[in-house]
């Protein structure tokens, strides 16, 4: 395991790595407002000891990477894709298998249009279509939504922040499975602590697109497992199953009673899906 900061284009990204690099290289993007520690160590972990080289990355604005004051970010969703790219670069992998959650399954779908050498599979976690395709998708749950807009933030506060994280990520486990609330309170003080500015992570929310590929999902050439948990609240289940199908050859593999993102409950079902779709063929 090695975390270092590297810099491409004049960006500085911090990136940390696991396993043997000649091992097939697998590229994790987590969702935006998010930092590469949402990966968590143990999950990176259990895919290197499945013979994979494996990378996490801070967005933009989140943990050690650059960060920009906070209301006025001066990039686009465009250049959070390009970001993916230059971590791969700066780590002299031409080509990795990506692996996206939630905002960062978008930016893994664009990726793929964008750098179509650069991508060798694709795993699309508690994500939509990046690119619209035909008939409406399902909104997010009305208990979702009713939390979203009872956020209230001191932004200038720690605690706030984390209690606000913790409420936020009850209702996204989609309630249907106990919530390890002090599991999850750990992982987000030690976001919040290790951040640069963790009010920064607020710009995620105003990002314009910027130029993205217009190609439709259809034009994506590289094997697509889609994972998705049953009771999503932020995308319901349809926006995997839309993803699976507009992708060809996508699959979908449907997590029973879970929420949205990647819980510890579910390592023992994702990580070997995933170490199957990335093995050699």
């Amino acid at each position: 395991m090695a975390e270092r900061v590297v810099e491409a284009d004049g960006v500085e990204l911090c990136t940390e790595s696991f396993g043997d690099p000649s091992d097939p290289p697998i590229l994790l993007i987590m969702g935006t407002g998010a930092s590469m520690l949402w990966w968590e160590e143990g999950f990176c972990r259990m895919l290197a000891d499945g013979g994979r080289f494996v990378i996490r990355y801070d967005h933009r604005d989140t943990g050690r990477s650059v960060t920009y004051e906070p209301g006025r970010p001066g990039y686009t969703c465009a250049d959070l894709v390009g970001d993916a790219a230059r971590v791969l670069r700066a780590h002299e992998v031409p080509a990795a298998h990506v692996v996206g959650v939630s905002a960062g399954g978008a930016l893994a779908q664009l990726l793929a249009l964008e750098h179509t050498g650069g991508v060798l599979s694709l795993v699309l976690i508690s994500t939509s279509p990046a690119v619209p395709g035909e008939g409406e998708l399902p909104p997010p749950t009305e208990e979702f939504m009713r939390c979203l807009a009872a956020r209230h933030v001191d932004w200038s506060d720690a605690d706030s922040v984390i209690d606000d994280k913790v409420a936020h990520a009850r209702v996204l486990a989609g309630g249907r499975r106990p919530f390890d609330e002090a599991a999850v309170r750990s992982l987000v003080r030690r976001d919040v602590e290790r951040a640069r500015d963790a009010t920064a992570a607020r710009n995620h929310d105003a990002l314009a697109d910027g130029e993205l590929s217009p190609a439709p999902l259809s034009s994506i050439a590289v094997p697509t497992l889609v994972i998705h948990g049953t009771v999503d609240p932020m995308f319901p289940l349809r926006h995997g199953e839309a993803l699976a199908e507009q992708i060809p050859g996508g699959r979908l593999l449907a997590l029973e009673d879970a929420g949205h993102g990647i819980e510890r409950a579910d390592w023992a079902t994702i990580v070997p899906a995933i170490l199957e779709h990335t093995a050699p063929h």
